[in-house]
């Protein structure tokens, strides 16, 4: 039995927080399997043979510990049952925490005297430590039932998946969009991954890598199907373009802004609330203010960008917790589409006069 802890969907009205725990468990069920779920406010306890491994990665529990259950009159016996079980003896110091729900007649300090007066009269070398014990017996009384456990695993927190919505996510498979689109699953915002195939100006090793990314998403979202997009026809027309117009300073900006169009009618067409990017001011020539303004005129759906006060560092550091980092710096070929200097301030004016150019057969 493992007792799951969740925080925001607590402080929710009524409502909400009937309609986000419902999600919860829903999402505990399709990550873990098999398994009986029931649920109090505040608390879920899961029943059944499971990995606690999955159970880390479902968003919307802070944390959890595998427990033991018993009646408040079978407590004691509990107690110093569960104390052999988890080795108490090997430590020096332990101390008692319990928490109650419910009308008792006593504290929950009573009981916890109470509880370690029973350990130390059953394991007399052990000394009591309140501040910093090598060992912690928790007890979590609720009415008549008690729940014992001596370890709490961290879990991802934030809102249940699914509570938010969806979004459409422009997926590179570099350190950046994989890191967007989790912060976003946190939020409670389940993804729909799109990914732009840039070929020829990219080969197979770019798509080799995002789909590695991408599994490792989906443990997080068991939905999490990667769409592949050919975008590098069009790539390919804007570039004769605006080399005949000398504009090859603005080849990343026409390319971003039809990645905003097509995320969009991907959007559209799944019932989506907007578009996630991993973009951060200022980290590339694209990712100015200037270029961000006009990167946002294209699209007419919300332009969600989770990162935008990261710095890389802070980025990667995400990365490496979630485990898209090692994946995300595979070799793979670079762009080869970039221009020596992208341009910095795109000027709107000029970009939709190529893009009248190139004409509705891109949705321009």
């Amino acid at each position: 039995m493992y007792l799951v802890r969740y925080s925001e969907v607590f402080l929710k009205s009524e409502p909400v927080r009937r309609h986000w725990e419902s999600a919860l468990v829903k999402n505990i069920k399709r990550a873990v399997g098999d398994c009986k779920i029931r649920t109090d406010r505040g608390r879920i306890w899961v029943e059944g043979v499971i990995n606690p491994e999955k159970l880390k990665k479902v968003f919307g529990v802070v944390s959890f510990s595998e427990c033991e259950h018993c009646k408040l009159d079978e407590l004691e016996k509990l107690v110093i049952e569960f104390c052999k079980k988890a080795k108490i003896e090997h430590a020096r110091t332990f101390a008692v925490r319990v928490k109650r729900v419910g009308t008792h007649d006593f504290t929950s300090q009573q009981k916890a005297a109470e509880l370690g007066a029973l350990i130390l009269k059953e394991f007399p070398r052990l000394k009591v430590d309140l501040k910093k014990p090598e060992k912690e017996i928790f007890v979590e009384i609720r009415d008549d039932d008690c729940y014992i456990f001596d370890k709490v695993i961290q879990g991802v927190g934030g809102i249940p998946l699914g509570a938010q919505g969806r979004l459409v996510a422009l997926f590179s498979g570099g350190i950046d969009s994989p890191v967007a689109a989790w912060l976003m699953m946190k939020r409670g915002c389940e993804i729909i991954p799109v990914y732009l195939d840039n070929s020829p100006f990219t080969d197979h090793t770019t798509l080799k890598r995002v789909e590695s990314v991408a599994e490792v998403l989906r443990g997080c979202q068991p939905d999490f199907e990667l769409r592949v997009i050919p975008h590098g026809d069009f790539l390919l027309r804007a570039k004769e373009v605006l080399s005949r117009r000398k504009m090859e300073n603005y080849t990343c900006i026409l390319c971003k802004r039809q990645m905003y169009r097509t995320a969009e009618a991907v959007a559209r067409e799944e019932g989506a609330k907007g578009v996630v990017t991993g973009e951060s001011l200022g980290q590339v020539a694209s990712q100015t203010l200037e270029n961000l303004l006009v990167l946002d005129e294209a699209c007419s759906l919300p332009v969600y960008r989770p990162l935008i006060g990261f710095d890389k560092l802070e980025t990667e550091r995400i990365a490496r917790e979630i485990g898209t980092y090692e994946r995300s710096i595979l070799p793979a070929k670079s762009c080869e589409a970039v221009p020596k200097k992208p341009t910095t301030k795109a000027k709107l004016e000029k970009v939709l006069e190529v893009e009248a150019e190139l004409g509705e057969e891109y949705g321009c």
